[in-house]
């Protein structure tokens, strides 16, 4: 029996990303089974992906999930009896369970069923993450030790942990600091995505997060770091030696500050994807991170980055380009930590204190609502500001 993985075969993709789907016949009947992958036309050829940083690991993925599905059926076949093939797609979807025997080994399960989630590579990374600080832990090892007062436990001592020190910080001296609360909630965040699928799978009876909600909080900052324009300038006025890194890191940092993406999308880019209407290059694109759309349009300066690589980003690698960025911003004589996703800030604030309405600045960032957004307006202070204009103009 052929099985077979099909790229978007209900032609939904209209040159954005089309989900990768494996497919089987049962009596002349195809069915199709949904492997969470997305891509793009131009990264799926001769039955593999291909342009994309992350193409090893998803190729790993499909071949795992097309080995169970070859090896499910080549079960029934062998047994005699019919094929149900909603049994298949459970079996195949659902590794390490049978009708009987429901998987026990948390985190072998954890560790198949996040390759599962209809994720980008930069959140799987969570989860890969989220596993190794559970294995370190050593104290939630079974579904049984998924209790509440576990899960406390859980939350003090990820909060003791501390980030490791790259190179730079070593030779700077500096000492290593405890992980935010942004990303402890991230593993927070993944571990209840798992239970949940748990739950619905009949592996564990409750989540225990359903006891705790709003106990773990995201802690995010009110306000955001970014640039202000005359920082901006100062970004721009500087030229290092064309070709070198440092010049790599600048003309990237521009492309991002001047068009919101974040560092993933920017290294995706592909003006292939660009229509020029009246001399203005516009495209609707989907965030990598999210699939969530954004609008896009390129403006002079990112024009001018464009130009002089051949219409393609300057490519660098993310740890690397945050280590420069601290020397470019040095250099430009600006005293705050620059990184990368400063700029995609820098974007979202400059556009709001130059009066674009805050629903369109959510729409230029891929912003799944406006409350997303309006951390930058609190940074600005706006409305807070136009409410003393307003009294300004009455007296």
């Amino acid at each position: 029996m052929k099985t077979a993985i099909i790229f978007d075969h209900r032609n939904r993709a209209n040159g954005g990303e089309g989900p990768l789907e494996l497919r089987f016949t049962v009596d002349r009947k195809a069915y199709y089974i949904a492997t969470g992958i997305r891509v793009r036309k131009s990264e799926w050829k001769h039955d593999e992906i291909v342009n994309r940083d992350d193409a090893d690991i998803l190729n790993d993925r499909l071949d795992a999930i097309k080995k169970r599905l070859d090896d499910e059926l080549t079960a029934w076949i062998a047994s005699g009896e019919p094929i149900d093939p909603a049994a298949v797609k459970k079996r195949v979807m659902n590794p390490g369970r049978t009708e009987d025997k429901p998987c026990t080994d948390m985190y072998d399960w954890m560790d198949e069923q996040y390759r599962l989630l209809p994720y980008k590579y930069g959140t799987m990374k969570h989860y890969i993450t989220l596993i190794a600080r559970l294995r370190e832990y050593g104290k939630m090892m079974s579904w049984d030790d998924l209790t509440t007062e576990n899960l406390y436990m859980w939350d003090a001592w990820l909060h003791q942990l501390r980030k490791p020190l790259t190179d730079a910080d070593k030779k700077a001296g500096r000492t290593a600091a405890f992980i935010t609360d942004g990303a402890v909630y991230n593993y927070h965040k993944c571990l209840k995505a798992l239970i949940s699928r748990a739950v619905r799978f009949g592996i564990i009876a409750m989540n225990p997060y359903d006891r705790l909600r709003g106990v773990f909080k995201r802690g995010d900052r009110e306000t955001v770091e970014y640039l202000t324009e005359d920082e901006m300038k100062a970004i721009e006025s500087i030229h290092p030696l064309p070709g070198s890194q440092m010049a790599v890191t600048r003309d990237l940092f521009v492309f991002q500050m001047y068009t919101g993406m974040a560092y993933c999308d920017a290294q995706s880019f592909d003006i292939g994807e660009y229509r020029n209407k009246d001399g203005r290059w516009v495209a609707v694109n989907e965030r990598t991170k999210t699939g969530i759309p954004y609008i896009s349009q390129l403006l002079p300066p990112v024009v001018d980055v464009l130009e002089r690589y051949g219409w393609q980003v300057p490519k660098i690698q993310n740890a690397r380009y945050n280590e420069l960025l601290k020397y470019l911003g040095e250099v430009a004589g600006i005293r705050k930590r620059i990184t990368s996703h400063m700029a995609r800030h820098t974007f979202a604030t400059w556009a709001l204190h130059n009066k674009v309405e805050l629903h369109v600045v959510s729409q230029m960032l891929g912003h799944s609502s406006t409350l997303m957004t309006q951390r930058y307006a609190k940074t600005l202070g706006i409305d807070v500001m136009e409410a003393f204009d307003r009294l300004q103009k009455t007296l």
